[in-house]
């Protein structure tokens, strides 16, 4: 990325990373970031007491907050006042082309809540192909990004939300979502692959993580189009 594009985004820009108890993810991570967006702000946020997955370089910064990625993300949020705040994965690995996206999506001054498109890194079961498209389709036609698609918003806005909802035990960036379509507030695709881990899939199974991701969606989903 060129010197001048790297110092804008470092003015305008910082990078809230949630740790999970005993996620190694982030060691991977973090190079990658000081490679693509040299002097860009971030931090990342441990729950409390997960000492051994903290960063021993000082010059990461690290901030602690109680079990939940909606505080975690929070928490992380609080520590900028930078105009743009960029929530990403521990397991998320963006490359030059999806920095490339985010730069030209703030340049435009467009006042949106912006997400990346969403790809499996390589070794995940065959099917992830269809979870991919099926991700897509979801944004295309009924405007449900998730967060492991990389949500980026001004910093403003995110407070005028509300931020992420500490009392919900998961789908909190679904919340968020809804919260911005109540508001008005427009979501936009920025065109760019972000890659993530398909670990879970790997782990759990592709038919049984997809059907329980399913209901719980949709289950969400209907909720929240039920509510005042």
């Amino acid at each position: 990325m060129r010197a001048g594009v790297a110092t804008a985004l470092k003015d305008q820009l910082a990078i809230v990373i949630p740790i999970g108890p005993g996620d190694r993810g982030w060691r991977d991570l973090l190079p990658l970031l000081e490679s693509l967006l040299p002097g860009v702000p971030r931090r990342l946020v441990f729950t409390h007491g997960d000492l051994q997955s903290r960063p021993r370089d000082p010059r990461e910064r690290w901030t602690e907050s109680r079990r939940g990625r909606a505080r975690q993300q929070n928490a992380g949020a609080s520590a900028f006042d930078c105009e743009w705040l960029w929530f990403l994965h521990a397991d998320s690995r963006p490359d030059a082309d999806t920095v490339a996206a985010l730069a030209v999506f703030l340049a435009s001054g467009q006042d949106a809540l912006g997400y990346f498109d969403l790809r499996f890194a390589r070794g995940g079961p065959a099917l992830m192909r269809l979870t991919e498209f099926g991700a897509a389709l979801r944004c295309r036609c009924f405007g449900l990004p998730f967060g492991d698609q990389g949500f980026l918003i001004r910093r403003e806005r995110f407070y005028e939300l509300g931020g992420f909802d500490e009392s919900r035990p998961f789908g909190e960036d679904h919340a968020l979502v809804w919260a911005a379509r109540r508001s008005g507030l427009p979501l936009m695709r920025i065109p760019a692959a972000l890659t993530t881990s398909a670990r879970r899939y790997a782990q759990q199974g592709w038919w049984s993580t997809t059907l329980r991701h399913q209901w719980l969606t949709w289950k969400q989903a209907l909720n929240e189009w039920r509510a005042p």
